[in-house]
């Protein structure tokens, strides 16, 4: 009975507030059956095609988890979520985000760990009415705390304004940020290890910049946690589709 009453009020709802699906635009449905696939694939490794992640003194890469592949459906789900007001895929979305967690729970030793949002310019975050990233945190922050780690959303990071991160190359998205991350004024960790939380990871500039941020008031990044990561050089690079926009 009870989802006989859910789908009333959606097809209710579907009449006066018409949807369409935010991956393809079919009708009437937020997420379809067609598209779901693209947000059902196992989390992996995705820091391989993403070389602003290379620390360049002898560490390891920066380990980040991704839940799909930032191109088709999921390219334009993640659009119309940020920037055209797309709440509605929110909760498909964090169930996603919250596999690429979840593998990346196997891999932390269970200690306390700050779960810290890549941020959003001021004028961004005004724009929206919300932090997307922040948002994905709070996912992160469930899966995480279900596994047994001690996880802490810690928004801690802040952005000056700059140009937008969409459609500039490598070097151009890491100058871009340089030196416009920085740690909350007057704040000290309480816990020595953070993982990072993004939407979307292209070529690792924005990952990198809250890394060193983080690192320089005292707290080891150990890995970082991504909706989608943009297909590997080795197959096909796509960054957006025309008309398409997601801006940090």
């Amino acid at each position: 009975m009870a989802s006989w009453w859910r789908a009333t009020a959606s097809d209710v709802l579907g009449l006066v507030l018409p949807v369409s699906c935010a991956g393809c635009g079919a009708d009437d449905v937020g997420w379809c059956a067609r598209c779901r696939p693209a947000l059902a694939r196992p989390a992996w490794r995705a820091e391989g095609g993403a070389g602003r992640l290379d620390r360049l003194d002898g560490r390891p890469v920066l380990p980040v988890w991704a839940a799909a592949e930032f191109a088709g459906p999921v390219l334009r789900a993640v659009s119309a979520w940020k920037d055209h007001g797309r709440t509605d895929v929110t909760p498909v979305l964090a169930s996603a985000v919250r596999r690429a967690a979840r593998a990346a729970a196997d891999q932390l030793d269970g200690g306390p760990v700050l779960v810290v949002p890549a941020p959003s310019t001021g004028a961004a975050r005004r724009r929206r009415g919300r932090d997307p990233a922040g948002e994905l945190a709070v996912a992160v922050v469930a899966e995480l705390r279900l596994r047994g780690v001690a996880a802490r959303r810690t928004p801690v990071l802040r952005r000056a304004a700059g140009a937008d991160q969409a459609g500039l190359s490598a070097r151009s998205r890491a100058g871009n940020l340089a030196g416009r991350v920085r740690v909350r004024r007057g704040w000290s960790p309480a816990v020595p290890d953070a993982l990072l939380v993004d939407d979307v990871l292209t070529t690792g500039a924005t990952l990198a910049a809250c890394a060193r941020a983080l690192e320089a008031a005292g707290v080891a990044v150990v890995g970082g946690v991504v909706l989608a990561a943009t297909p590997h050089p080795g197959g096909r690079w796509i960054g957006r589709e025309p008309g398409v926009s997601v801006e940090p």
